[in-house]
């Protein structure tokens, strides 16, 4: 976290922020450690709400242009039947990816960070509220493009996934380690252009994630020319199995 990019203070915990400081002699560091604190104790509060629901939630992160939304669209068109799939989409402005989202008649709720590169658990408990969880299987998190800040702020989900795009460099993984080791899986995107591109080479991408001790799959994907999904289909579908057997059948009502 830093004083410059504005991720000290969000939209979600700014409130928290000025009660910390009204009438008390905080130093930066207690008051960020206050926030961090908060925002853990939100995270736990909205994977309740998520499994009391049965509803797996899963946070996209990656660098800006990784094809995150490109991704969720392609997912759509293939799971659409299959499952119900909300959105909560985070930018630092305009409500374009919801748009594209909601365009494929998905319900989406666009989050704007303002000057914050990444959401935060108390943002993304305002924008579950406004989604229908009962009438949900999946919700897509897409998280503010940003290959630092995502990694250090839990908001409630069940999995991490890291895009790498192959537009990106095969040590990405090496340079922005707290990401990647955050990551329960990662998706090697464009895959499409490999041929195109002589200086990516997917091994040593493994092979930088596997220098982290990280045991994340690393799958091959294309959302747009050639759809190739069907790894990170089945990973979802496994995913989303495992949730519902793990969570408690509904009580039925007793009459009083």
């Amino acid at each position: 976290m830093c004083d410059t990019c504005g991720c000290n203070i969000t939209p979600g915990n700014e409130v928290l922020a000025h009660r910390h400081h009204e009438g008390h002699d905080h130093t930066a560091v207690e008051v960020l450690s206050s926030l961090l604190d908060a925002n853990d104790h939100q995270a736990v509060h909205n994977r309740a709400h998520f499994r009391s629901h049965g509803v797996l939630a899963v946070n996209l992160m990656s660098s800006p242009g990784a094809g995150k939304t490109a991704l969720l669209e392609a997912t759509i068109d293939a799971l659409g039947r299959e499952f119900r799939i909300g959105v909560i989409e985070g930018d630092l402005e305009t409500e374009n990816d919801a748009a594209r989202i909601r365009a494929r008649g998905v319900p989406a709720v666009q989050i704007s960070t303002g000057t914050a590169c990444h959401l935060d658990a108390h943002m993304v408990h305002e924008a579950v509220h406004a989604l229908d969880l009962d009438a949900l299987d999946i919700v897509f998190i897409e998280n503010v493009g940003n290959l630092v800040c995502p990694a250090s702020f839990d908001l409630g989900q069940h999995r991490n996934v890291t895009l790498l795009s192959v537009t990106e460099g095969a040590d990405k993984p090496a340079k922005y380690p707290v990401m990647f080791r955050a990551s329960d899986l990662v998706l090697l995107t464009k895959c499409d252009l490999l041929e195109l591109l002589d200086d990516f080479d997917p091994a040593a991408a493994l092979a930088a994630l596997r220098a982290l001790a990280s045991e994340a799959p690393l799958l091959h994907t294309a959302a747009r020319r050639a759809p190739a999904l069907a790894g990170w289909l089945d990973w979802l579908r496994t995913v989303a199995a495992g949730l519902r057997a793990d969570t408690p059948a509904p009580q039925p009502a007793v009459a009083e």
